[in-house]
């Protein structure tokens, strides 16, 4: 199995479900929507789990040294995709861990197989209510620099849902969870399937 063998990863958690160990066999990839709490409800997850979170817009940023927006300005989106599937490539044959994703890498049907083939994509499944919420007052999103940016928001989101349903478990991302109660929520997912997530 790729994405880390059994015994690589363990980890201890306490809070509202008491002290657990657990072994994550595969990878968790998380997908969705730019505003669905990846990277925030990521690192906590990683946490949780005592594994490693990675990020994969900041393995881009990081390889590139330019941020995305200066990446898209530059060499366009096309370039962008593809740096994002080598990234994919390289993460997804380290040990398992948790890793967050753009909201444009699960649209692609190579980035697709790559996580299927080394972990298990999440998708978290916000409104778009929820998301123009969280991304309105930011400036970080080249996408939605344009005349409209809910009415582009609005039209990535019906563009992309039917890809993220094609992802093997959903959770659902609500507007007033916590990052921590939204972490559990994924854990409890994931410990359904024990060939990922395995209570030690």
């Amino acid at each position: 199995m790729t994405g880390g063998g059994p015994g690589t990863r363990f980890g201890k958690i306490g809070g509202h479900s008491g002290r657990m160990s657990w072994l994550l066999k595969k990878s968790v990839v998380l997908i969705g929507m730019m505003g669905a709490g990846k990277t925030s409800v990521g690192r906590a997850i990683a946490d949780q789990l005592g594994v490693r979170f990675l990020d994969s817009d900041e393995e881009i940023v990081n390889a590139a040294n330019m941020s995305i927006a200066e990446i898209f300005a530059r060499d366009g989106e096309a370039f962008f995709r593809e740096k994002e599937s080598q990234v994919l490539e390289r993460l997804m044959k380290g040990p398992a861990t948790v890793l967050s994703t753009g909201g444009g890498a699960y649209l692609s049907e190579r980035n697709r197989q790559i996580i299927a083939d080394g972990g298990v994509a999440v998708w978290l499944n916000a409104d778009l209510d929820v998301l123009w919420n969280r991304v309105k007052h930011r400036d970080s999103r080249p996408l939605l620099r344009t005349p409209d940016p809910y009415a582009t928001l609005a039209a990535l989101y019906e563009a992309r849902v039917p890809l993220y349903q094609k992802a093997e478990i959903t959770v659902r991302s609500q507007g007033d969870l916590s990052v921590p109660d939204m972490a559990d929520r994924v854990v409890q997912s994931l410990a359904q399937h024990a060939d990922i997530l395995e209570k030690v």
